[in-house]
């Protein structure tokens, strides 16, 4: 199961093959600016591995955003996570610098919350985003979350967005 097409772009799952693209995504310090560092290259096999066997678990992880001539945009997609002590249904996403600021994370966004509403028994959606990172924000305001709370479960007091299914 994938999120459906946008006028835009079009999701696919991780592969192996990947790492490449992937590894220079999450390897940008621009990209991972409000992350604690990039990640190498062994951070991004994990990573993909971690959305293998999300897909495996739940039917569902990040996945990989591309247009539909087959260019890589990012990553976006569904993942469990804790906040402040409970397991809630993330939408998460990382878009290539060159392809920021046009709307394609709003749009991968928004498809991957429809997915949701569709193929999950999650009650509510959630972005867990770093305070100061104001793009984000705006891309989980733009598909229909306000501010919940905050997170204060690791190092660094984290805001999530959200929003009920």
């Amino acid at each position: 199961m994938l999120p459906a097409d946008t006028p835009h772009l079009r999701f696919r799952p991780m592969r192996r093959d990947d790492l490449d693209d992937m590894a220079e995504l999450l390897g940008d310090p621009e990209v991972m600016a409000f992350y604690p560092s990039p990640k190498n290259r062994e951070q991004a096999q994990a990573w993909i591995a971690w959305n293998q066997d999300n897909y495996e678990r739940h039917g569902y992880g990040l996945w990989v955003v591309e247009t539909h001539d087959g260019q890589f945009v990012g990553d976006c997609g569904l993942t469990w996570q804790d906040v402040n002590g409970e397991p809630r249904l993330e939408v998460g996403y990382h878009i290539r610098v060159p392809r920021q600021g046009h709307g394609l994370a709003t749009e991968a966004a928004g498809a991957c919350r429809d997915f949701a509403r569709r193929n999950t028994t999650a009650d509510r959606l959630v972005a867990i985003i770093h305070p100061e990172n104001l793009a984000s924000r705006r891309v989980a305001e733009k598909i229909g979350m306000r501010r919940l709370e905050d997170d204060h479960g690791g190092p660094l007091v984290r805001t999530v967005m959200g929003m009920e299914l």
